[in-house]
C-alpha cells in the first residue's frame, strides 16, 4: 500500500534506499531491520522502513509504525511517473487497470455542450470521476466545473513525489465522494535543491506538437526551520485537428470508416433489427444540400450549385416520401455511396491545450516535529476543440421560388406542380464551429502538523483551512442561431435585389444566403446567421471551503501491541454560480439594454435555446456539510507461532444541508501468517457518495440532437435534449467488500511480490438519468410513464424536446479482481545494475446496471468495449537500470468485447427485437494490444537525456458504432491518436 516516510530532522542522514517504498502488495509495513537492497520505488509496499519513521497510510487515517492497512493500495512512484514521459501526469496514472473511464484532452472532443474538455480526472473501477475521491497531499481540491471533479492539470506535477491508488471504498476515513476509491498525489514538500524537466514530443502524422517545461526550487533558511518550496511549469498540446467531411481524418490517418449500428426498423419479421455496417450514408443531407423530400427527392447540389442526381448507397432509389429503398429508415442510413456530407470525421480527435501552473509552499517548524504552513496553487488551463463541420440541417423546408435555386430545378418544381420542397444540407462552405474553454483555478491552503504529548501519549495531529476558487469561461464561435439561420435561407427577390423574404428578419439586419452549393455567405450574412463574437457562452464560478481537523495516537498498549486511535472533524462548503448568453440562456424580450442582443421576434425570448449547440443556461446552488469520524486499529496476536494480525475499523458521520445525515463505516483487518511473506487481508465498507452540484442544481442545459432516430416517424428529426437538475435527491450508498492475499518479498525469493484481491460493489439508489432516446422509445413501446417529458413535431423542429432529469433510480452491482506481481534481479546475466518487471491486471467479473424502472431490464455491461468496463485490462512494465542507462518496456491491453450486452445476436429467425434486448447481426468489438518503449541516459548525476515512443506499432483504434453519425471510436480505451515520438532532459541541482 501507500506509504508515506516522513523522517524528521533529527533522521536526516538516514538513507532513502533503506525505506524504498513499493507498490505491489497494497500494505504498508514498517520494519526495524534495514532493507536488504535498494528496491525501486512503486513495486511493492511491503519494504522495511527506517526505524522511528511515520507511516501515513493512503487508505486510512491511522499514522503510526507497524500499521497495516486493510483496503489495496497500488502506488506509482517518481522513477515510473518519469519513465512514463508524459507530458501530464494523469495520462501516466490512467493507465492502471483499475481505472476504468477516466477523461482527459482525448476524451469528450465531440462535445459542444459539456464544459469538460480537456478535464482530466479518474474514474476507479468504471464507477465514473464523480465515485473517486482525488486528493492532493491528502487534501480536497476546488472542482474544475460543477461536478466536483477536480482537473489533475493543475496539479504542481513536478513535486509528486508519488501516487497512492486506493482501490477500495473510504468514506469512512476520507468522506464523500470515495465509493470506487482514492487517488492521493504525494508532494514533496521539503525539496531542496533545483530541478527542472523540458518535454517534446509530435505523433507519426506531425500534429499535437507538444513543449512541457517544468521547474522546482527548494530551501530551508533559520537552521533548518524554514522550508521553502516554489515550483512552476508551462504546457503546450497542439491537440489532433478535425478532419473533413466523409472519412478524411486529421493527417494521414485512414481508419475511419463510418461505422454504424444500421437500424432496420423492422422488429419482428426474423430479421436482426441493426445491422454492423461501414460506411453509413446519411441520406437527409448532401455536403452542399440535397432534396430529400417531395418529388425531386435525390437532387443535390455541387460546390458551383449545379444540380445533380445524388448517389444513394445501398442502390438506394428515392420514394419522393423522404424515405430512400433498401436503405436504413430506422436512422436515415444507405451502405456506401456519396459520403462527402457525413461530418462523423470532422470532430477533434485530441482538443489543443495549454496550461500553466504555479505553486508555492512555506512551512515553519515552530517546535520539533510540528510544522505550520502556507501553500498556494494558480493553475489555468486553456482548451480548444471543433465538434463537428459546417452546420448540419435535414429538416428545411424550401420554396421554389428561391432566387438561389437553379432555373433548371425551378422548372422541375414547376412540372411536378409543387411550391416547396424538403432540403438537407452539411452546410459545408460555413465556418466549422470551435469551443474554447478557459479554466482559472486558486487554491490557498494554511495548515499545522505535528506531534504533542497527552496523557503519557504521544499524538499526532494535522489541521487544515483550504479556500478554492475556480472559474470557468465556455465560448463557441461560429455557432448558427438556427431560426436566423432558416429566415436567411428563405430568399425571395424584392426591386430585382435578393432579400429575405421575413420582413421583420430584413430589419434586424437579414442577409441572404446561398444554400445550393459552396458559396461562402458573406460577412454580414454570418454575422446575423452566426455571430462570431457573440457566440455561445458560459461564465461559472465555484469555490470550495474546507475546514479540517485530525488526530492519531496510541493510547492504550494492548496485548499484542498498541491501541490506534484517529479521529477527526471536517466542515465543507461547496458554491457555484453560472450566467450564460441571453441567446442561449432566455431573458424576457433578447433585449437585455445592450445592442449585442437586439430583440428579435425569430428567436425565443424566455425559453432561449436558440443555438444549433451551446445552449448554456444560468443557475446556482450550494451546500454544505458537517462530519466526524472515529478510526481504531486493535492488534488481535502477534507471534511466531500464529503470526500477526489487526483489526481496523471506522465510522463516520456526515451531514448534508440538502439531505440530511448519512453514515459510512468499515471494518477490516490483515493476519501476517506463519507461513513466509504471505498475508492475508478482507474488509468491508459502507460508502457513499452526495449528489453534486450540478445533479442538484444544475443550470438547464440543453444539448442539439440533429438526428435523433424518433419511432414514431421512423425517421432521423432534429431535436433538443433539455438536461435539469433535481435538488431533492439523496446520497448513493455503496458497499465495498475486498478479500485478498499477498506474498510480500518471501525470504526464498526475496525479489518476488505477487497480490490477488477479490471486490464485490453493490451501490444503491444511483443518480441517473436515461437517455433521450430510452425515454422515447419506452413510450413507443408502451409504457405511458415515459410520454409526458418530451415533444416530437416534425414540422417544426424547434420546438421539439426531450427533458432528462436525474433521480436516485438506479442500482449497479460490480465485482472482479486484481492482480500484481513484480520481481526484481539484481546484475542479471552479470550485468550491473538491475532489472524489475511488474504487471497488473484488472478483471470485470460483472458489470450490472438496473435503471430501477419497470419495464427496464438490467444490463451487464462487463465486457461492453463501447465503454468504460472491459473484461480486461493489463498493464505490463520491464525496466533495465544499469545506473548510466535504463530501458523501460511497457505493454498496455484490453480484452476483446461487444458493442453491448443487451443485444441478442441473429442473423435469421431472429426473435422480436425489443428496446431491452433489440437484435442486432454482429456483436464483437475487438481489444487492443499497445507496445511503449523508452530510455534514459545520464550524463551526469545531475543531468538526463530521455527519448520514448508510445503506441511503437501505431496500433489504430477500434470501431465502437453507435447509431448516429459521429465519430465512432472510444477514446476512454482506446489510443485514436497513433504512435507518438518524446524526447526531453532532466536535470537537478
Amino acid at each position: 500500500m501507500n506509504v508515506q516516510i516522513a523522517i524528521h530532522r533529527h533522521m536526516a542522514g538516514v538513507s532513502l534506499a533503506a525505506v524504498a517504498i513499493m507498490a505491489l502488495a497494497g500494505t504498508a509495513q514498517a520494519q526495524t531491520e534495514p532493507a536488504a537492497e535498494p528496491v525501486p520505488q512503486a513495486q511493492t509496499s511491503d519494504a522495511p522502513a527506517a526505524q522511528s519513521a511515520d507511516i501515513i497510510v493512503t487508505g486510512s487515517r491511522i499514522t503510526t509504525s507497524g500499521f497495516n492497512a486493510p483496503t489495496p493500495t497500488t502506488v506509482i512512484g517518481e522513477e515510473q511517473i518519469a519513465n512514463n514521459a508524459q507530458p501530464n501526469i494523469f495520462n501516466t496514472i490512467a493507465q492502471l487497470p483499475s481505472l476504468q473511464g477516466s477523461t482527459g484532452a482525448a476524451t469528450g472532443t465531440f462535445s459542444t455542450s459539456s464544459g469538460q474538455q480537456g478535464l482530466s480526472s479518474f474514474s476507479l473501477r468504471g464507477l465514473g470521476a464523480i465515485r473517486t475521491l482525488t486528493l492532493l497531499d491528502g487534501q480536497r481540491v476546488v472542482g474544475a466545473n460543477v461536478t466536483g471533479v477536480p482537473d489533475i492539470s493543475m496539479f504542481p506535477q513536478l513535486l509528486v513525489k508519488r501516487v497512492d491508488v486506493v482501490t477500495g471504498g473510504a468514506s469512512a476515513s476520507y468522506g464523500s465522494d470515495a465509493v470506487g476509491g482514492v487517488v492521493n498525489f504525494i508532494t514533496d514538500t521539503h525539496f531542496e535543491g533545483f530541478k527542472g524537466n523540458i518535454l517534446g514530443s509530435i505523433t507519426k502524422y506531425g500534429d499535437d506538437e507538444t513543449a512541457l517545461v517544468q521547474a522546482a526550487y527548494g530551501k530551508s533558511f533559520m537552521d533548518d526551520r524554514l522550508h521553502l518550496v516554489v515550483s512552476g511549469e508551462y504546457d503546450h498540446e497542439g491537440g489532433v485537428g478535425a478532419g473533413d467531411f466523409g472519412t478524411d481524418l486529421a493527417g494521414s490517418r485512414n481508419w475511419y470508416r463510418a461505422t454504424t449500428l444500421m437500424n432496420t426498423g423492422q422488429t419482428n419479421n426474423g430479421l436482426p433489427q441493426y445491422n454492423y455496417r461501414d460506411y453509413a450514408q446519411p441520406y437527409q443531407y448532401a455536403r452542399y444540400g440535397l432534396i430529400n423530400n417531395g418529388p425531386l427527392q435525390g437532387i443535390a447540389f455541387d460546390q458551383n450549385g449545379n444540380p445533380y442526381q445524388f448517389n444513394y448507397g445501398s442502390n438506394g432509389t428515392p420514394t419522393g416520401t423522404g424515405a430512400v429503398t433498401n436503405c436504413y429508415r430506422g436512422n436515415s442510413f444507405c451502405e456506401g455511396g456519396d459520403l462527402s456530407g457525413a461530418p462523423g470525421s470532422g470532430a477533434s480527435l485530441k482538443s489543443s491545450l495549454e496550461r500553466i501552473n504555479g505553486y508555492g509552499r512555506i512551512g515553519y517548524d515552530f517546535a520539533d516535529n510540528n510544522e505550520a504552513y502556507v501553500t498556494v496553487n494558480v493553475a489555468q488551463v486553456k482548451t480548444n476543440n471543433q465538434p463537428s463541420p459546417g452546420y448540419g440541417r435535414a429538416n428545411l423546408t424550401v420554396q421554389c421560388s428561391n432566387p438561389y435555386l437553379p432555373q433548371s430545378v425551378r422548372d422541375q418544381c414547376a412540372t411536378a406542380g409543387i411550391t416547396s420542397f424538403g432540403f438537407g444540407s452539411s452546410n459545408a462552405a460555413f465556418p466549422d464551429p470551435q469551443v474554447y474553454t478557459d479554466r482559472k483555478q486558486y487554491r490557498f491552503v494554511a495548515g499545522a502538523k505535528g506531534k504533542f504529548g497527552a496523557a503519557g501519549t504521544d499524538w499526532n495531529y494535522d489541521a487544515y483551512y483550504e479556500h478554492g476558487i475556480t472559474i470557468s469561461d465556455i465560448r463557441v464561435k461560429d455557432i448558427v442561431l438556427q431560426n436566423r439561420y432558416a429566415a436567411a435561407a428563405n430568399a425571395i427577390t424584392l426591386n430585382g435585389a435578393i432579400v429575405c423574404a421575413d420582413p421583420a428578419a430584413r430589419a434586424l439586419g437579414c442577409q441572404p444566403i446561398n444554400i445550393f452549393g459552396g458559396f461562402t455567405p458573406s460577412a454580414a450574412a454570418l454575422a446575423y446567421v452566426a455571430p462570431h463574437d457573440n457566440g455561445p457562452f458560459q461564465h461559472t464560478k465555484l469555490t470550495q471551503d474546507v475546514a479540517s481537523l485530525n488526530f492519531s495516537g496510541n493510547p492504550v498498549e494492548l496485548w499484542a501491541g498498541p491501541l490506534s486511535v484517529a479521529f477527526g472533524a471536517e466542515y465543507r462548503r461547496e458554491f457555484y454560480r453560472v450566467n450564460a448568453d441571453p441567446y442561449g440562456a432566455g431573458v424576457s424580450d433578447l433585449s437585455p439594454n445592450s445592442a449585442d442582443y437586439p430583440a428579435d421576434p425569430l428567436l425565443n425570448g424566455a425559453q432561449g435555446s436558440n443555438w444549433a449547440a451551446g445552449n448554456y443556461k444560468n443557475g446556482r446552488g450550494k451546500y454544505e456539510v458537517y462530519e466526524g469520524f472515529v478510526e481504531i486499529d486493535m492488534p488481535l496476536f502477534d507471534s511466531e507461532a500464529v503470526g500477526r494480525a489487526n483489526l481496523n475499523a471506522a465510522g463516520r458521520g456526515t451531514h448534508y444541508s440538502t439531505s440530511g445525515t448519512v453514515w459510512a463505516w468499515k471494518v477490516g483487518g490483515t493476519w501476517d501468517t506463519p507461513l513466509d511473506g504471505i498475508r492475508l487481508r478482507a474488509v468491508t465498507s459502507r460508502d457513499v457518495r452526495a449528489p453534486n452540484l450540478s445533479e442538484l442544481f444544475a443550470a438547464p442545459t440543453v444539448t442539439t440532437l440533429p438526428n435523433f432516430s424518433d419511432p414514431f416517424q421512423g425517421a432521423a428529426v432534429q431535436a433538443f435534449q433539455n438536461t435539469i437538475g433535481n435538488p431533492n435527491l439523496k446520497p448513493e450508498i455503496a458497499r465495498n467488500t475486498e478479500i485478498g492475499i499477498v506474498l510480500a518479498r518471501p525470504s526464498w525469493l526475496p525479489g518476488l511480490s505477487l497480490s490477488f484481491d477479490y471486490y464485490d460493489i453493490k451501490l444503491k439508489g444511483v443518480v441517473s438519468s436515461l437517455s433521450a432516446q430510452q425515454i422515447v422509445q419506452f413510450c413507443y413501446d408502451g409504457n405511458q410513464a415515459f410520454c409526458g417529458g418530451f415533444s416530437l413535431d416534425n414540422a417544426n423542429p424547434s420546438l421539439n424536446y426531450i427533458n432528462v432529469q436525474p433521480f436516485n433510480l438506479a442500482s449497479w452491482r460490480t465485482s472482479g479482481f486484481d492482480i500484481e506481481a513484480s520481481y526484481q534481479w539484481q546484475q542479471p546475466l552479470g550485468l550491473p545494475g538491475n532489472f524489475t518487471v511488474r504487471a497488473l491486471g484488472t478483471h470485470i467479473r460483472k458489470f450490472i446496471v438496473n435503471a430501477g424502472i419497470a419495464g427496464v431490464d438490467p444490463v451487464d455491461q462487463a465486457g461492453a468495449n463501447n465503454g468504460n468496463t472491459p473484461d480486461w485490462k493489463w498493464l505490463a512494465v520491464q525496466t533495465y537500470d544499469s545506473g548510466k542507462f535504463s530501458l523501460t518496456v511497457q505493454e498496455r491491453w484490453i480484452s476483446d468485447g461487444t458493442f453491448g450486452n443487451q443485444y441478442v445476436v441473429c442473423q435469421s429467425s431472429c426473435p422480436a427485437s425489443t428496446a431491452n434486448h433489440p437484435t442486432i447481426d454482429y456483436n464483437k468489438m475487438k481489444g487492443a494490444f499497445y507496445v511503449d518503449i523508452g530510455a534514459t541516459f545520464k550524463f551526469s548525476d545531475r543531468v538526463s537525456l530521455y527519448g520514448k515512443v508510445d503506441n511503437l506499432f501505431d496500433k489504430d483504434p477500434v470501431a465502437s458504432p453507435q447509431t448516429n453519425t459521429g465519430l465512432d471510436i472510444n477514446p476512454a480505451l482506446y489510443d485514436t491518436l497513433g504512435r507518438i515520438y518524446r524526447a526531453g532532459v532532466r536535470f537537478n541541482f
